[in-house]
Formats: structure tokens, C-alpha cells, sequence
């Protein structure tokens, strides 16, 4: 799956800012453009990964 992605250079460091705007919060950053699409690439596989939930002795899973 492909993912629109916007990659802007950060005029004070030098570095590369890059999003995702289909995907709230998903932001990396890189030194050079390759290192941020790189970066990116990792966070949108983090994005989709599921997290698990620890729950209390005692406590129910949602039923959803």
C-alpha cells in the first residue's frame, strides 16, 4: 500500500521533516531525504502495528 507523504526541508538545521497527513501523528525526520523516507517508512509500519493492552486481574475485554 502506498501512502502520500510530505517531506520539508527544516531551513535552520538542515535536516528533513517528513508526515503522513492521511495518518494523524505519524512524523519522523532525518538528516538527508533518503534517512526521512526511510524513517517514515518505519513509522507508518508502527502506525499499523496493534498494541497490546495489559488489563487488571479481574478485568473484562471490550466486546467490540
Amino acid at each position: 500500500m502506498k501512502w502520500r507523504v510530505i517531506l520539508e526541508p527544516d531551513i535552520k538545521t538542515g535536516d528533513w521533516a517528513i508526515w503522513c497527513p492521511e495518518l494523524p501523528g505519524c512524523t519522523s525526520a532525518g538528516e538527508t531525504e533518503e534517512e526521512a523516507l526511510e524513517n517514515i517508512k518505519e513509522a507508518i509500519q508502527l502506525y499499523f502495528q496493534p498494541e497490546s493492552i495489559e488489563l487488571a486481574p479481574g478485568a473484562r475485554q471490550p466486546l467490540w
